[in-house]
C-alpha cells in the first residue's frame, strides 16, 4: 500500500454511517482498515435500498458501497469466545479502533477503554455515539435525520420557518465521521511524542453543532435566532438559485463591487431603492429575486453562464447527481474509481475528495479496493494474524 498513513492499521467495529466514513477516509490515505462484521448480516447498511446492483438471490446494497471502499470484511462474533480472541489479537497489531456502539456496549463485551489500552498501551480508540458518551442524555441513539433536527439544522434548512428540512445527504453521521478521522490522526500524531493513545470521541450532536458556523455567533454573540431562508444566503444578496429560461442558475455576489457589475451589465440601477447596499438587499429578498428573475428570463442557461463569468461574476448551474458524475471537471479531480468488485465485476464508485501535490492519483493511495463482500477477507486476515502470532 501506499500513502501517508500505509504504516497505520485499523481496526472498524462500526456500522452505518459515521464510523465507517471515519475508517474509509483513514484507508484513502493508506491504512490498512480491517472492517469487523456480524456473521450472515454484517453491516446494517448490507441491508438499506434500494437501489440494489448485482445476483437477485443476493443483492448488494449501493449505501454499503458508498461508506466502505479501501477496506478488508471479517466476520466475528463478538459474543463467542473465537470473536473475542480474535479482537483481542486484531487490537495488539492495530493503531486505531473504531467503534459507534451505544456508550457501554463494548464494556459489556469485555473490551473496555482500559482493557483496550492494556493490550496496547499505543492504541487510537475513536468512539462516536449519537449525542456523546456523558451528560443527560448521553446514553441516547443516535440517528442522522434525529441529531439534524435536534442540533438545529433543521430550522436553518428549507424554503421557510415553517417547513424545517432534512439535507438530502446524511450530514450529520458525514460529519461525526469526518471531525472523527481527523481527530485519529492528531491523536497519531501525539502518539509519536508521548508513546501512548488516547480515545478521541465525537458525537452526531457535536458534528452537527460544530458545522453552524454564523448561524452559531449570530446566536451566541448577538443573541440572534436563524430560521430558513430558503436558497438565499441570510447574509449577502444577491447570493442564491434564480430562473433563466430553460433552468435554474446561482449566483454569489459576495463585494459591492460585483453587484454593480452584475447590474450594470443588466441593465438594473444598482443604486435603486432596496438595491444600493448589501444590507438593503438582505432586507428586501423579494425585491431582488424578482428583478433578476425578470431580468434572466429571457437568457438560456448556455448563454447566461459564460456572459457571468464574462463579468467575473461567480455563478453555476444546478446540476442532477447523473450530470456531476458525468461531469469532466469531476472526473479530473479523481472523484470517480474504477474498482474490481468480487461480484459486480469493474465498477466506477465516488472517489476521496483529497488529492496530494503530485496529482497523480486520488487519496493517499495508488490502487484503490473495491468495498468488500461479508467476510471477503476471513481466511486472510485469519493467516495474517497467525503469522504475526509466529514472527
Amino acid at each position: 500500500m501506499t500513502g501517508p498513513l500505509q504504516d497505520i492499521t485499523v481496526v472498524d467495529l462500526s456500522r452505518a454511517l459515521a464510523g465507517p466514513h471515519a475508517a474509509m477516509m483513514l484507508g484513502d490515505m493508506g491504512a490498512r482498515v480491517v472492517k469487523v462484521e456480524t456473521p450472515g448480516t454484517g453491516d446494517d447498511t448490507r441491508g438499506w435500498g434500494p437501489p440494489f446492483v448485482g445476483p437477485e438471490d443476493d443483492p448488494i446494497s449501493t449505501y454499503f458501497l458508498s461508506a466502505n471502499r479501501n477496506k478488508e470484511s471479517i466476520t466475528l462474533d463478538l459474543k463467542s469466545d473465537d470473536g473475542r480472541d480474535v479482537l483481542t489479537r486484531l487490537v495488539q497489531r492495530s493503531d486505531v479502533l473504531i467503534e459507534n456502539f451505544r456508550p457501554g456496549v463494548l464494556d459489556r463485551l469485555g473490551f473496555t477503554v482500559e482493557r483496550l489500552h492494556e493490550l496496547n498501551p499505543r492504541l487510537v480508540v475513536l468512539a462516536i455515539s449519537g449525542f456523546g458518551h456523558d451528560g443527560p442524555q448521553g446514553g441516547r441513539a443516535g440517528y442522522d435525520q434525529i441529531a439534524q433536527g435536534e442540533a438545529g439544522l433543521m430550522s436553518v434548512t428549507g424554503p421557510s420557518a415553517d417547513e424545517p428540512t432534512r439535507i438530502g445527504v446524511p450530514i450529520g453521521d458525514l460529519l461525526a465521521g469526518m471531525y472523527g478521522a481527523y481527530g485519529v490522526v492528531a491523536a497519531l500524531h501525539e502518539r509519536n511524542t508521548t508513546g501512548k493513545g488516547r480515545v478521541v470521541r465525537t458525537s452526531l450532536l457535536a458534528a452537527v453543532v460544530g458545522a453552524h458556523a454564523f448561524q452559531g455567533t449570530a446566536y451566541t454573540v448577538a443573541g440572534h435566532v436563524g430560521h430558513a431562508r430558503g436558497n438565499h444566503h441570510p447574509a449577502l444578496s444577491p447570493y442564491g438559485l434564480f430562473h433563466c429560461e430553460d433552468g435554474d442558475i446561482q449566483i454569489a455576489c459576495g463585494s459591492e463591487s460585483l453587484w454593480v457589475k452584475l447590474a450594470e451589465a443588466f441593465d438594473i440601477d444598482p443604486t435603486a431603492p432596496g438595491l444600493a447596499t448589501n444590507r438593503d438587499r438582505v432586507t428586501h429578498p423579494d425585491l431582488v429575486r424578482s428583478t433578476l428573475n425578470t431580468t434572466f428570463a429571457a437568457w438560456r442557461l448556455d448563454d447566461l453562464l459564460p456572459r457571468l463569468a464574462e463579468l467575473g461574476i461567480p455563478s453555476g448551474e444546478v446540476r442532477t447527481i447523473d450530470r456531476v458524475y458525468d461531469w469532466d471537471q469531476t472526473r479530473s479531480q479523481g472523484l470517480v474509481l474504477n474498482v474490481d468488485h468480487p461480484v459486480l465485476g469493474e465498477i466506477e464508485i465516488p472517489g476521496p475528495p483529497i488529492r496530494f501535490d503530485d496529482n497523480a492519483f486520488a487519496g493517499g493511495r495508488e490502487t484503490h479496493l473495491a468495498p468488500p463482500t461479508l467476510g471477503q477477507h476471513n481466511e486472510s486476515v485469519r493467516a495474517w494474524l497467525a503469522d504475526e502470532d509466529n514472527a
